[in-house]
């Protein structure tokens, strides 16, 4: 029963004070307890102190003091109106108190407390720093006894005020000391408690020599060894009687085993959910304690390394986080960054990229770039599929810095870089940042002439999406080059970036026009008229620009068909120059007026039909192709083209058969009728042959022909034939040209 004043109903004592480090009010009060008899008196009385604290979590430098301290009392039944004044006194103290600060070692990762367990627990109220003793008593007791001790000494060592007062306690620390080393195995709370114990002082500079005194980090990674061959025990348990259930499950039901294996999973669930938590304290520590780098040694000594890469296998995002800074920090020192290359570390974080979780995902980067300085590990990360991966992170805002920084490092090695090839990574590398990389580049080249910066702005329009568009603004530019007086050099890559540039938005005769190119393209496609590497572009950059059927008629009319037949019988020899010149033909015979110029004006269809057996691949590739669609136009070329095609095929198998020197006793090879061979099957396919039907298009070819010259078989960019620009022996995918006649 309390007792209180018979006028007021509040508590006959109670007094107000501020708490030392939250922005709270501390009532303490006096509560009065009375066993009454039968008469009503009483026979015994009892006061006991008690203490109430009012946390104020709104209260700032803008809050009206005057008006909180009356919400204050009245909600608060234990304090008297009258002590309006005084409360209002304690608001305005805490309002300008300055929080008391303590030199604390700076925590990694960057968010530190969203990485520790029981991060929902408050400070008990029950917990009395006053009782210590008490609680070290507690430790000496039975096991949930044990557990209850170091709770309640963990809710005080939680609060940074109380830890000086626990440091001179001469028994707490060594208490906890020898309770978790004898004890550890028997409870996995337990040990998770005192080792958050020990945490909370290692967050603290000038408290780590204590803890190495008793040792605690070297007895930390004994149990983190312990817990992770544990770990893997259960999952090898797992796995037989989940291939067990899965066996008799396909036999018949067995309700046991699956009641069994159920259960074990549940354990083995419980068992992870309890062991992550004491993993993530204890490598917390240890994270603390590695400030100083001798102790760090001895971790490493200890094998740390193995520990982290090990427990890089889980799931659980916040021991990951912390596992993966952990490693960050060791991994600028070449030994650990030895002994992670060893444990095959960069396998184990590419299963981390990308990841949902923004902190995980920064640190495995940074942790990559720190890796990325090692030759052997840059090869690991092209081995294991890092490169498409950070590729694709460069359109992120977040990431694209720090992937720019892995990529360039796996740029270094000769033997990676032709891995970019299969990636957008040079697209992306100019569209991230909107076309402003480009720009820059384009700027310098065309300022300074440099043919080294513009060969590698040629090399990025090779790409095909909407990269290309990025040079629609620069063509202008890149024309007025080719014209002015320069080097040579520079000139030829002007021209292999705007003939790079098949893309429908650029009207090409408008070009042309405006800087009177077509003369110059004419004048060099004469043999000696310029180097062979500048011809080559000029007939390429006709290629490009005879996709346009305005275009493909002015440079007819111009003579500029003559001029490339010339060009051929000049460079017969030169696989590269016949190809090239004989893709402008395919590209002319699509649009009406060139194509009756060719027919009927030239004698390109025979030259042609010469090539179509060529030994070079491709180029056999554009002539059948060329030949087909000019067939199919000119009946008088069909039948030439049939002609020619029938007496290749004949020749082949006389060949053939002359070759087996064939005994006049042997049999006909077609049986015993001499007729077989008149047999229309044999004879060359003449598919397309046929006389054109009225109306029929160049759009007809579009289901057995890609129309623009793209061809399934050609290797070059936007479907013309490869270019031996660029070729290296060592870069087998690119293809290159070599005389074969």
């Amino acid at each position: 029963i309390c007792t209180y004043d018979e006028r007021s109903y509040f508590p006959q004592k109670c007094c107000l004070d501020v708490h030392p480090t939250e922005k709270a009010l501390v009532v303490h009060y006096e509560v009065e307890a009375s066993i009454l008899g039968e008469a009503g008196n009483a026979r015994h009385e009892e006061k006991k102190e008690c203490q109430k604290i009012i946390r104020l979590r709104s209260l700032n430098a803008s809050t009206d003091v005057s008006a909180l301290a009356r919400k204050v009392v009245e909600e608060c039944k234990i304090i008297h109106p009258s002590k309006l004044a005084e409360v209002e006194h304690l608001l305005l103290y805490l309002q300008n108190r300055k929080k008391p600060s303590m030199e604390k070692k700076e925590k990694k990762p960057s968010k530190p407390r969203e990485l520790l367990p029981f991060e929902g627990m408050e400070i008990d109220e029950e917990a009395n720093i006053n009782k210590t003793d008490d609680y070290i008593e507690l430790l000496y007791e039975s096991m949930p006894e044990k557990i209850r001790g170091s709770t309640l000494i963990l809710h005080l060592a939680r609060n940074p005020d109380n830890l000086e007062e626990l440091l001179h306690n001469k028994t707490l620390l060594g208490a906890l000391t020898r309770v978790l080393r004898e004890d550890w195995k028997h409870s996995v709370e337990l040990a998770t408690t005192i080792i958050y114990v020990f945490f909370c002082f290692s967050s603290f500079s000038q408290f780590h020599g204590l803890i190495t005194h008793y040792k605690i980090g070297l007895l930390c990674m004994n149990i983190i060894e312990h817990e992770l061959k544990k770990y893997d025990l259960w999952q090898d348990e797992l796995e037989k009687k989940s291939k067990a259930y899965i066996l008799f499950i396909n036999l018949f039901s067995i309700k046991k085993l699956i009641k069994e294996y159920e259960k074990t999973l549940k354990k083995y669930q419980s068992f992870l959910v309890k062991q992550e938590q004491l993993l993530r304290v204890a490598f917390y520590l240890l994270l603390n304690l590695s400030e100083d780098t001798r102790t760090e040694l001895k971790m490493r000594n200890k094998n740390i390394v193995h520990l982290l890469v090990k427990s890089l296998e889980r799931e659980n995002q916040e021991l990951l986080v912390l596992v993966v800074s952990f490693l960050k920090k060791l991994s600028i020192f070449l030994e650990n960054k030895n002994d992670m290359a060893e444990m095959d570390t960069v396998e184990k974080l590419a299963r981390l990229v990308p990841c949902e979780q923004e902190d995980l995902m920064n640190v495995t980067l940074r942790l990559l770039l720190n890796l990325s300085f090692d030759t052997g590990l840059r090869t690991k990360m092209v081995h294991v599929g890092l490169l498409p991966k950070l590729t694709a992170l460069l359109g992120d805002d977040t990431y694209k810095h720090i992937a720019m920084r892995i990529l360039y490092h796996i740029s270094v090695d000769d033997k990676s870089k032709s891995m970019f090839a299969y990636t957008d990574c040079i697209p992306q590398l100019c569209i991230c940042s909107a076309g402003n990389g480009l720009k820059m580049l384009m700027k310098r080249a065309l300022k300074l002439k440099e043919p080294l910066m513009m060969k590698m702005i040629r090399n990025i329009s090779q790409h095909d999406g909407p990269l290309k568009q990025l040079f629609i603004e620069y063509v202008g530019d890149l024309a007025a080059q080719i014209k002015q007086e320069g080097g040579e050099e520079f000139v030829i890559e002007c021209l292999g970036t705007m003939a790079n540039l098949t893309i429908p938005d650029l009207d090409w005769e408008l070009l042309l026009k405006e800087y009177n190119l077509v003369p110059y393209l004419k004048d060099h496609l004469k043999p000696g008229s310029a180097e062979d590497d500048l011809i080559l572009e000029v007939v390429i950059m006709i290629g490009t620009v005879s996709m346009d059927d305005s275009c493909a008629v002015m440079l007819a009319k111009s003579g500029i068909i003559p001029a490339l037949i010339e060009l051929l019988n000049a460079q017969q020899e030169d696989d590269e120059f016949v190809c090239q010149i004989i893709y402008v033909f395919y590209q002319m015979v699509f649009h009406q007026a060139t194509r009756d110029v060719i027919i009927k004006d030239t004698q390109a269809p025979a030259y042609l039909i010469d090539l179509m057996h060529d030994k070079n691949v491709e180029i056999r590739q554009v002539c059948d192709n060329t030949l087909d669609i000019i067939a199919e136009y000119d009946e008088e070329w069909g039948k030439k083209i049939q002609s020619e095609k029938f007496r290749w095929h004949n020749s082949q198998w006389l060949e053939m058969v002359e070759s087996r020197q064939m005994e006049d006793t042997e049999p006909y090879m077609y049986g015993d009728d001499p007729d077989a061979l008149e047999q229309p099957d044999l004879f060359y396919s003449t598919d397309g042959m046929m006389a054109p039907e009225p109306g029929l298009s160049p759009d007809f070819y579009s289901q057995s022909y890609s129309q623009n010259g793209d061809f399934n078989a050609c290797n070059g960019a936007d479907g013309r034939p490869a270019t031996a620009y660029g070729f290296r022996p060592d870069e087998p995918f690119f293809h290159g040209y070599g005389s074969t006649r």
